[in-house]
């Protein structure tokens, strides 16, 4: 057996033309027109290091930990690969991986490569930076003072050092990935995980892919929104969304290469491809730009899957409608390999849905540590909220953890205060844990600032676009339901439950 999974970070499937969307996207129409494409695929723990957690283990995070690291109980599918023999290489451009609340994901692989460059990625140093040709060169809303924290200030130093279109980590990337296969095409059980940080944000391109969208804007560089409410003019919103189209359709084109050396090589008739993202993004929507913020509309939370596996070629060109998650992709993967699942996996086999479009999953959860938890059955989404808002210092919830650091930093001493060790859930095989109050001081985004914190209930087929709010207690009762007993199956602590009135 052979996988290239290949993921994107930020990928708002509303733009690709394989989902009705406005991007030039030729090469995922192009591989859906050979894959089983899935329209009710949906996220789990966000963002962006919660999900790829998710991804490896076949569970949920989220409701026992913010961002963080793999925790020593972790059971990860390319750590059970690599232990019987198949052969697992990353090559990634997240340096996200490589900070304190990234540790360890990375070396549960055989192999692994890194380039450098993406957003505030500590890369490039430069001590007199050149202020005042920033100031001229950048939109103020995007604009740092040197040495001010938030990774802005980082971020435009490293874009001094690239310029050309193969300085870009994304073409790095693939160029690493085509070693990867010029050295191993001919050999079997190898797992590739090709991983691009594009399209997240800043959505900078090359002028080549940039051209094709028009926005009317003549200002300084404007390509990075903040994670904020809308409210920008018509023109810089238009600005803000052609550089996202812009590198999408970069993505599309070395997508495209990828799809063109497995045609000259005959790849396809002894390698799975699978491409999706780990989460999408707002561009402007409902009023929002970005993530982690705002409700987890579907514009973040249904993203795009493509699947490809040599023994599904006669459903080459299908659609799926019935309803998975991320945490289905580890126990899959395990079964292709005719590895042993787990018992501490709670995804389900993809099988079933590909050949028959069938599924015995009744909802979909998902959320944000100390935000709200989301439910889809596929018909319906419900969003809730805790009473009283969302701000982590009025609410009664823990970190469980062994590996006690957020995104960037350690957790600090304070942090500590009224933390105690707990043992009792069985899928961290009764490790005993540090249970740590949860602080929005420290958590960094982590469940704080969470707005419009409502809970809401749409119905997706006379609403898709979740604009109109529905009251059926039918449904909600229902869908509460399920959410207790999903959350149960992950082994949710009682104050998970106790938050949002949901029974044990």
């Amino acid at each position: 057996m052979k996988t290239i999974f290949l993921m994107f970070d930020s990928l708002n499937r509303r733009v690709l033309e394989c989902y009705g969307g406005a991007a030039h996207t030729p090469n995922f129409s192009r591989l859906a027109e050979r894959s089983v494409t899935f329209d009710s695929h949906y996220v789990g723990s966000l963002p962006c290091i919660p999900a790829r957690r998710d991804i490896q283990t076949g569970r949920l995070n989220f409701m026992h930990r913010s961002w963080g690291p793999l925790e020593p109980y972790d059971i990860c599918f390319p750590e059970i690969m690599k232990r019987r023999g198949i052969h697992t290489h990353l090559i990634t451009d997240h340096y996200h991986y490589f900070e304190d609340g990234g540790l360890n994901y990375q070396n549960r692989f055989s192999t692994w490569e890194l380039e450098r460059g993406q957003e505030w990625d500590p890369w490039k140093a430069l001590v007199d930076v050149p202020d005042g040709e920033f100031r001229k060169r950048y939109h103020s809303m995007q604009y740092a003072l040197p040495g001010s924290p938030g990774g802005r200030a980082r971020g435009m130093i490293n874009r001094k050092f690239i310029s050309t279109e193969n300085e870009f980590s994304m073409p790095r990337c693939f160029e690493r990935a085509f070693e990867f296969l010029e050295a191993n095409r001919n050999s079997d059980n190898w797992f590739l995980q090709l991983e691009c940080f594009d399209p997240h944000e800043p959505f900078t391109a090359p002028e080549s892919y940039r051209s094709r969208y028009k926005s009317g804007y003549n200002g300084p560089i404007l390509d990075w929104p903040l994670y904020k409410r809308v409210d920008e003019s018509v023109v810089e919103i238009q600005e803000i969304r052609a550089n996202y189209m812009a590198l999408v359709s970069m993505c599309d084109a070395y997508l495209g290469k990828l799809l063109d050396y497995m045609d000259e090589h005959g790849m396809w008739k002894d390698t799975a491809i699978i491409v999706t993202t780990d989460h999408g993004f707002m561009l402007g929507e409902h009023d929002w730009w970005a993530k982690s913020r705002m409700p987890f509309y579907n514009e973040i939370a249904n993203i795009p899957l493509l699947v490809f596996n040599p023994r599904y070629s006669h459903l080459a060109g299908t659609r799926r409608r019935s309803l998975t998650q991320n945490i289905d992709l580890m126990p899959t993967l395990l079964g292709w390999y005719r590895e042993n699942v787990p018992d501490t996996v709670c995804g389900h086999l993809l099988d079933p849905v590909i050949e028959q479009d069938s599924t015995d999953r009744r909802i979909a959860l998902y959320g944000q540590f100390g935000a709200a938890v989301n439910a889809t059955d596929g018909r319906y989404t419900y969003f809730l909220y805790p009473e009283g808002g969302c701000n982590l210092d009025s609410q009664n919830i823990f970190e469980y953890t062994l590996m006690p650091t957020h995104q960037q930093h350690f957790f600090s001493q304070s942090e500590f205060e009224g933390a105690e060790l707990v043992s009792g859930f069985e899928f961290m095989k009764n490790f005993p844990v540090m249970k740590i109050p949860a602080r929005k001081v420290e958590a960094r985004g982590q469940g704080a600032n969470v707005e419009d914190a409502d809970t809401v209930l749409y119905d997706l087929e006379s609403d898709p676009g979740q604009e109109r709010p529905i009251r059926d207690e039918a449904v909600v009762s229902r869908i509460r339901d399920e959410m207790s007993r999903v959350m149960a199956l992950h082994q949710a602590p009682e104050e998970a439950f106790s938050r949002l009135g949901l029974k044990i």
